[in-house]
């Protein structure tokens, strides 16, 4: 996988190109926001939007647990869009997750999470993990050799001007903040550009590059 590496702390942290990080020392692999159930979610308010979304993600998602074999998969946050979103049928698959990935499941909670159960799925409140803190809202954390990992900005960078101009998901470093944002991991979810004072890895072509 062409992916790029952040080092935090002794620890090499790989950004891959499916829009995840993955600590391998740990097999830790962490996403955020896969907004799963969101064309339901629109649909239950009459506004048409196609129903292919979920299965992409995913397949995405057990793709990259059969290549990297973690031990943990955690989602920071917003595994769902809504639980107006959350049919019998997407309940089923996510109860199913955890055989499937072949390893454990567990979800930091974000807004989107509020007010669904998911059977067998906690939502956690950020905690820390090794070096890490994890979070799905954005954090700085309060030990100088903690790296905050979150998510819910869904953070894309823009390149070019204007019809030639591209938005990019990217992953979004802030070392004066010590803190990493994750891009979305769902393909339905849009994305707030961040700024260049942070450095950023845009994903493009299935590989993450570095801006300048």
């Amino acid at each position: 996988m062409p992916s790029a590496s952040l080092h935090w702390q002794g620890s090499q942290l790989e950004l891959l190109p499916q829009r995840a990080l993955w600590h391998g020392q740990s097999g830790l692999l962490l996403l955020a926001d896969l907004h799963l159930g969101k064309a339901e979610s629109f649909q239950a308010s009459g506004i048409p939007f196609p129903s292919d979304g979920d299965l992409g993600n995913l397949n995405r998602l057990l793709e990259l647990a059969a290549q990297l074999r973690p031990s943990r998969v955690v989602v920071l946050g917003d595994l769902i869009h809504s639980r107006w979103g959350l049919t019998a049928e997407l309940r089923s698959k996510i109860r199913a997750l955890p055989e499937l990935l072949g390893c454990a499941l567990e979800l930091i909670g974000g807004n989107h999470d509020q007010g669904s159960w998911l059977e067998g799925l906690t939502a956690h409140e950020p905690r820390r993990c090794g070096q890490l803190w994890l979070s799905h809202e954005p954090a700085t954390p309060d030990q100088p050799d903690l790296l905050n990992v979150a998510g819910h900005v869904h953070p894309v960078a823009v390149l070019g001007h204007g019809p030639d101009r591209l938005r990019l998901p990217c992953f979004a470093f802030d070392p004066g903040r010590r803190r990493l944002l994750l891009p979305a991991f769902g393909e339905l979810t849009g994305g707030y550009v961040v700024s260049a004072d942070q450095q950023r890895w845009v994903i493009a072509e299935q590989q993450v590059l570095a801006l300048p």
